[in-house]
């Protein structure tokens, strides 16, 4: 289950934002918006649920 908040990376080949990565800003009726930000812009795409994969947290540097 993907929920609000929740870092997520596009899986879909076929899909431009392929291996793109965002944080989801809502979850409606089966699509999820997705917020993507990268230096000077800021982009909400909508996507499948199937067409994307929860991102595991990577564990910082000691």
């Amino acid at each position: 289950m993907i929920f609000p908040g929740s870092p997520v990376r596009v899986t879909n080949a076929d899909d431009t934002y392929y291996g793109f990565e965002g944080q989801v800003q809502r979850v409606t009726d089966g699509k999820i918006a997705v917020l993507f930000e990268g230096g000077n812009w800021d982009k909400l795409v909508t996507f499948k649920s199937s067409d994307l994969e929860v991102v595991k947290p990577k564990r910082g540097k000691k």
